[in-house]
Protein backbone atom coordinates (compact mmCIF):
# COMPACT_ATOMS: atom_id res chain seq x y z
CA UNK A 1 0.00 0.00 0.00
CA UNK A 2 1.10 3.25 -1.19
CA UNK A 3 2.02 6.33 1.79
CA UNK A 4 -0.23 9.08 1.10
CA UNK A 5 -0.83 12.57 2.27
CA UNK A 6 -4.31 14.06 2.47
CA UNK A 7 -6.07 17.27 4.09
CA UNK A 8 -6.09 15.86 7.67
CA UNK A 9 -2.51 15.59 8.39
CA UNK A 10 -1.23 18.77 10.18
CA UNK A 11 1.08 21.53 8.30
CA UNK A 12 4.39 21.58 8.38
CA UNK A 13 6.84 24.57 8.75
CA UNK A 14 9.36 24.27 6.08
CA UNK A 15 13.02 25.19 6.96
CA UNK A 16 13.80 28.87 5.25
CA UNK A 17 16.16 27.09 2.67
CA UNK A 18 13.77 24.59 1.75
CA UNK A 19 11.45 27.88 0.99
CA UNK A 20 13.87 29.59 -0.81
CA UNK A 21 14.59 26.62 -3.18
CA UNK A 22 10.77 26.01 -4.10
CA UNK A 23 10.48 29.77 -4.52
CA UNK A 24 13.53 30.05 -6.89
CA UNK A 25 12.20 26.92 -8.44
CA UNK A 26 8.35 27.93 -8.97
CA UNK A 27 8.60 32.14 -9.45
CA UNK A 28 12.06 32.02 -11.54
CA UNK A 29 13.12 28.36 -13.17
CA UNK A 30 9.58 27.92 -14.22
CA UNK A 31 9.99 30.67 -16.92
CA UNK A 32 6.07 30.54 -17.70
CA UNK A 33 5.08 31.26 -13.82
CA UNK A 34 7.75 34.40 -14.35
CA UNK A 35 6.34 35.43 -17.19
CA UNK A 36 2.41 35.31 -15.91
CA UNK A 37 4.17 37.11 -12.16
CA UNK A 38 3.43 34.34 -9.79
CA UNK A 39 4.40 34.64 -6.60
CA UNK A 40 4.34 32.36 -3.26
CA UNK A 41 2.57 33.92 -0.40
CA UNK A 42 2.68 30.91 1.56
CA UNK A 43 3.34 26.57 1.42
CA UNK A 44 2.70 23.99 4.63
CA UNK A 45 3.27 21.00 2.98
CA UNK A 46 -0.65 20.36 2.82
CA UNK A 47 -1.76 23.75 1.08
CA UNK A 48 -0.04 26.11 -1.02
CA UNK A 49 -1.34 30.04 -1.42
CA UNK A 50 -0.17 32.84 -4.23
CA UNK A 51 -0.92 36.07 -5.85
CA UNK A 52 -1.07 37.55 -9.19
CA UNK A 53 -1.37 40.87 -10.23
CA UNK A 54 -3.01 41.78 -12.89
CA UNK A 55 -0.80 43.72 -16.30
CA UNK A 56 -2.13 44.65 -19.92
CA UNK A 57 -0.18 41.20 -21.14
CA UNK A 58 -2.47 39.32 -19.15
CA UNK A 59 -6.04 40.83 -20.50
CA UNK A 60 -8.32 38.38 -22.20
CA UNK A 61 -11.21 40.50 -23.22
CA UNK A 62 -10.19 44.28 -23.80
CA UNK A 63 -12.88 46.08 -22.98
CA UNK A 64 -13.76 44.72 -19.92
CA UNK A 65 -10.21 44.06 -19.01
CA UNK A 66 -10.73 40.35 -17.88
CA UNK A 67 -7.68 38.60 -17.16
CA UNK A 68 -7.30 35.46 -19.95
CA UNK A 69 -9.09 32.33 -19.00
CA UNK A 70 -5.92 30.39 -20.40
CA UNK A 71 -4.06 32.70 -17.67
CA UNK A 72 -6.53 31.42 -14.68
CA UNK A 73 -6.36 28.04 -15.95
CA UNK A 74 -2.37 28.03 -15.70
CA UNK A 75 -2.26 29.81 -12.57
CA UNK A 76 -4.57 26.71 -11.47
CA UNK A 77 -2.05 24.51 -12.32
CA UNK A 78 0.99 25.91 -11.25
CA UNK A 79 -0.26 26.49 -7.94
CA UNK A 80 -1.57 22.71 -7.40
CA UNK A 81 1.44 21.54 -8.33
CA UNK A 82 3.15 23.92 -5.73
CA UNK A 83 0.68 22.40 -3.15
CA UNK A 84 1.84 19.20 -4.12
CA UNK A 85 6.01 20.23 -3.95
CA UNK A 86 4.99 21.11 -0.16
CA UNK A 87 3.31 17.58 0.19
CA UNK A 88 6.24 16.22 -1.57
CA UNK A 89 8.87 18.18 0.57
CA UNK A 90 6.87 17.29 3.86
CA UNK A 91 6.94 13.55 3.26
CA UNK A 92 10.85 13.36 3.08
CA UNK A 93 11.51 15.59 5.71
CA UNK A 94 14.38 13.59 7.05
CA UNK A 95 16.40 14.45 3.48
CA UNK A 96 18.76 17.00 2.84
CA UNK A 97 16.70 20.04 1.11
CA UNK A 98 18.67 20.06 -2.19
CA UNK A 99 17.57 16.32 -2.30
CA UNK A 100 13.90 17.06 -1.73
CA UNK A 101 14.25 19.75 -4.42
CA UNK A 102 15.50 17.70 -6.77
CA UNK A 103 12.73 15.20 -6.31
CA UNK A 104 10.30 17.95 -8.20
CA UNK A 105 12.06 17.05 -11.46
CA UNK A 106 9.82 14.68 -11.94
CA UNK A 107 6.34 16.46 -11.26
CA UNK A 108 3.99 16.83 -14.42
CA UNK A 109 0.25 17.84 -14.68
CA UNK A 110 -1.37 14.87 -15.95
CA UNK A 111 -5.37 15.88 -15.86
CA UNK A 112 -6.73 19.08 -15.04
CA UNK A 113 -10.09 20.22 -15.03
CA UNK A 114 -11.21 24.23 -14.42
CA UNK A 115 -14.63 25.58 -14.01
CA UNK A 116 -14.88 29.61 -14.45
CA UNK A 117 -17.74 30.71 -12.70
CA UNK A 118 -17.51 34.86 -12.57
CA UNK A 119 -15.39 37.30 -14.77
CA UNK A 120 -11.37 37.74 -13.74
CA UNK A 121 -12.04 41.32 -13.47
CA UNK A 122 -9.49 43.53 -10.64
CA UNK A 123 -6.09 44.60 -9.98
CA UNK A 124 -4.06 40.95 -8.47
CA UNK A 125 -5.82 37.74 -7.82
CA UNK A 126 -4.78 35.08 -5.13
CA UNK A 127 -5.08 31.14 -5.78
CA UNK A 128 -5.29 28.53 -3.29
CA UNK A 129 -4.02 24.80 -3.50
CA UNK A 130 -4.61 21.58 -1.09
CA UNK A 131 -3.34 18.60 -1.96
CA UNK A 132 -6.42 15.57 -1.69
CA UNK A 133 -4.34 12.82 -1.72
CA UNK A 134 -0.11 12.41 -2.39
CA UNK A 135 0.23 8.52 -3.49
CA UNK A 136 3.35 7.01 -4.79
CA UNK A 137 2.94 7.76 -8.39
CA UNK A 138 0.25 10.32 -8.77
CA UNK A 139 -1.03 13.23 -6.52
CA UNK A 140 -4.63 14.99 -6.75
CA UNK A 141 -5.21 18.65 -5.75
CA UNK A 142 -8.22 20.89 -5.54
CA UNK A 143 -7.89 24.94 -6.25
CA UNK A 144 -9.32 28.48 -6.30
CA UNK A 145 -8.63 31.45 -8.16
CA UNK A 146 -9.79 34.14 -6.20
CA UNK A 147 -10.26 38.14 -6.59
CA UNK A 148 -8.62 40.63 -3.94
CA UNK A 149 -11.86 40.48 -1.79
CA UNK A 150 -11.83 36.84 -1.61
CA UNK A 151 -14.70 36.41 -4.19
CA UNK A 152 -14.68 32.95 -5.66
CA UNK A 153 -13.93 33.52 -9.52
CA UNK A 154 -12.73 29.97 -10.94
CA UNK A 155 -12.11 26.54 -9.49
CA UNK A 156 -9.88 23.38 -10.87
CA UNK A 157 -9.06 19.92 -9.48
CA UNK A 158 -5.90 17.94 -10.90
CA UNK A 159 -3.58 15.03 -11.00
CA UNK A 160 -0.07 14.99 -11.27
CA UNK A 161 2.83 12.78 -12.05
CA UNK A 162 5.15 12.48 -8.81
CA UNK A 163 7.38 9.69 -9.56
Amino acid sequence: MSKSTSTNESPVQFEPGFIAGVREIFERNIAFNALMGLRIEDIDGVRATGRIEMRPELVGHYLHNRIHGGVISACLDAMGGLAVMGAIGARHLDEPVLQRLHRFSRLGTIDLRVDYLRPGIGESFRMEAEVLRLGSRVASTRMGFLAADGKLLATGSAAYIVS
